[in-house]
């Protein structure tokens, strides 16, 4: 059965401090409600340097999360580990994993913004290595033992309760990311699906020797409602879904790839090139066939600033009228 997943980036444009409050306390609210449903995973994001207010801090919302949901799976994906201070990292990330009682996934990611790292006052250039000293001092961290850490010795308490650490997959639609994921015996979360990037992954750790890890293979819609009358959602709603589509494509580089990435103008043109998808609940029961169990039917209620009153009619719907028949045709298999 395809992974139900409810996300979260909070982009809030134009609204005033309390208008994304009230954003802020529905996101916590939705999260408590389809942990209480039966949602597989809950995802928060990270990006910085934004005029739209994307989540600058998913491990404090996350906190939040963990704090109030029991069973569902927390994702940070993806965590620009770059930009991070690596010990206070450590500790945040097992605090988290702690609160949560070991509920927390890492997808890491490089980021593709200089400007973040302009302003975090990294070096864009060293990206790749800050990565790589990230994530080497993050798991010698865990370990709770002393070590040496740029000329001192540091220890980092209390440790995460997932032994030997929390799940972490390397993120990236590239050839260097599958190598790195393979070099570190990390599994893989691509941005993208291609076979081209497994079989590099695959001859990496061949040649390594490293063991292989899971593979996630991004199939279903980019961002999912569900509703009976899609044209009246989509009159509703669009906008904010193509300001999350614009504004997330002029992001960018040239070459970037991503199973997300829409390159409409208009919502006409979104809706038409399927990123983006409004379905009925007969239309959900069939994606979800089709992608299969490696697949996600992903929800975005808060998308673009979408009120919530809009994210929770599609919300419930899904639940009552989708889960069920999904859930039913996997047990009649």
């Amino acid at each position: 059965m395809a992974l139900s997943i409810i996300r979260f980036d909070m982009r809030a444009p134009g609204l005033e401090p309390a208008e994304a409050q009230q954003l802020y306390e529905a996101s916590l609210e939705m999260g408590e409600w389809a942990d209480a449903r039966g949602f597989d995973m809950l995802t928060l994001s990270e990006h910085h340097a934004s005029d739209d207010g994307y989540l600058p801090s998913p491990l404090v919302l996350a906190a939040a999360m963990a704090a109030r949901t029991t069973r569902i799976s927390l994702w940070i994906s993806a965590l620009l580990m770059p930009l991070h201070d690596p010990i206070r990292l450590a500790e945040d990330l097992a605090v988290l994993d702690l609160i949560s009682n070991g509920r927390l996934s890492i997808v890491t990611g490089l980021g593709y913004r200089p400007i973040e790292y302009e302003m975090m006052g990294k070096e864009w250039g060293r990206r790749g290595r800050l990565l790589d000293e990230c994530l080497d001092t993050v798991l010698q961290a865990w370990t709770g033992e002393p070590f040496e850490y740029r000329g001192r010795t540091v220890q980092v308490t209390p440790r995460p309760v997932q032994r030997p650490h929390p799940t972490i997959m390397i993120g990236g639609g590239g050839a260097a990311a599958a190598k790195r994921a393979a070099r570190l015996g990390f599994s893989m979360f691509p941005s993208i699906d291609d076979p081209e990037l497994y079989r590099i992954y695959q001859a990496e750790c061949e040649r390594l020797g490293t063991t292989p890890g899971f593979v996630g293979r991004p199939a279903g819609p980019g961002t999912l409602f569900v509703s009976e009358d899609p044209d009246r959602t989509w009159d509703r709603i669009g906008p904010y879904l193509l300001h999350d589509a614009v504004t997330y494509r002029t992001w960018q580089p040239e070459g970037q790839r991503s199973h997300v990435k829409a390159d409409a103008t208009s919502v006409e043109e979104l809706r038409a090139e399927g990123v983006y998808q409004v379905l009925t609940p007969d239309e959900c029961v069939a994606v979800a066939g089709e992608i299969g169990p490696f697949g996600a039917m992903t929800h975005h209620p808060l998308c673009g600033a979408t009120p919530p009153e809009y994210g929770w009619e599609s919300l419930e719907l899904y639940v009552d009228q989708v889960l069920p028949r999904v859930r039913n045709a996997v047990l009649d298999d």
